[in-house]
This record gives C-alpha cells, sequence and structure tokens, in this order.
C-alpha cells in the first residue's frame, strides 16, 4: 500500500482543501494551487503559503505570475494550453504539465525543471478514454531523458503500481477531493 518517491505534487484549487497538519514528510511535498476561477483571496493565500513555508512544503501558483510575486510562492506552474515563452527569463523553479511528446518539447523550451505528464492510469472523465499504463509511461520517460512526473487515474487501489514507474515523483489530485485525510496513510 506505500509507494516511496523522493517527491509528491498535490493539485488543489482551494486552500481550505489541504489540512497541512496530515503531512508528516513535509519536505517531499510541492503543493500546485490552480484556481481557474481569478477569485484568488490574497491574504488566505498568503496565510497558506506562509503556513507550508514553515512546515517546508513548497507552493507553487499555476500561470500567474503577478500572483506569484504576490505573495512570494517557490516556483511557477505553467500548464499545458499554455504555451508562451515569456517565463523564459524569468528566473523561477518552474514546473509544466504536458499530455505528449510535443508539449513535453514545448515545457523544456520553457525551462520547466519537472513536466507532470497524464494520463498514467485510465480515468473517469467522459472524453478522455486513452491512458498511458506503466511500460509507455517508461517509455516516454526513457526516450525524453527528463523529469516525468505521473499524473491521471493514481487510487489507493493502484498505488503499488507505481513503485514500477520510472519517476522520482507522482501527482494526486482527485483522490485528495475525495478523501482529505488519505495523504497521512499514503506515506
Amino acid at each position: 500500500m506505500f509507494t516511496f518517491k523522493n517527491n509528491y505534487y498535490l493539485y488543489i484549487d482551494n486552500t481550505k482543501l489541504l489540512n497541512l497538519n496530515l503531512i508528516k514528510k513535509r519536505s517531499k511535498f510541492n503543493i500546485i494551487y490552480r484556481n481557474n476561477l481569478k477569485d484568488n483571496n490574497f491574504e488566505r493565500l498568503r496565510i497558506f503559503r506562509n503556513r507550508c513555508k514553515k512546515k517546508s512544503i513548497k507552493f507553487f501558483i499555476a500561470n500567474d505570475f503577478k500572483l506569484f510575486q504576490k505573495i512570494k510562492a517557490d516556483g511557477l506552474y505553467i500548464s499545458s494550453y499554455n504555451k508562451s515563452l515569456k517565463y523564459l527569463n524569468y528566473k523561477v523553479v518552474k514546473i509544466g504539465s504536458a499530455h505528449d511528446t510535443k508539449e513535453i518539447n514545448t515545457k523544456i523550451l520553457q525551462g520547466c525543471k519537472s513536466i507532470i505528464f497524464s494520463r498514467l492510469f485510465k480515468t473517469d472523465y467522459k472524453n478522455k478514454r486513452s491512458y498511458l499504463g506503466v511500460v509507455k509511461f517508461n517509455l516516454i520517460t526513457y526516450q525524453n531523458k527528463g523529469s516525468l512526473v505521473p499524473l491521471g487515474g493514481i487510487r489507493l487501489n493502484n498505488l503499488n503500481k507505481l513503485n514500477k514507474v520510472n519517476a522520482n515523483a507522482f501527482v494526486l489530485m482527485s483522490e485528495i477531493k475525495k478523501k482529505p485525510a488519505v495523504i497521512s496513510r499514503l506515506f
């Protein structure tokens, strides 16, 4: 039931969603805040960011350099749909996301340290039926010689399969939304 990696990434769109006290191996966690509604409560984000900093949890902001600067986040997350090279000149830690090899190359050009690559396992999304599986993911990781991080369909029942994945980290998204307390049991 346990999977040990160097880093764990957690997607959140609401700071109330995650109880930071449940996270035990703090220096291994990275939280990616991506709120597409643009109704950011700066004060609440700043407080959450400071709590992350006290607990040695890295905090990334998605696609918003001004918000990144305002709350002094640890890095910037660049979504797969963001093809702009304007972030290239910024000397910040960048994480990107991709769904195919063309997008992986774009993220490499954008200077991303890690690239979140999806879909590893089958998901329940209506229009997204294809997924890679462990073997294809490992082949793509080998071809790109990059730091690819798997995302998609990672649940409690297939967590042991992540031991076979050639990656130093993985990303959780929907499993956190379903059961926030699951974080303390996973690692």
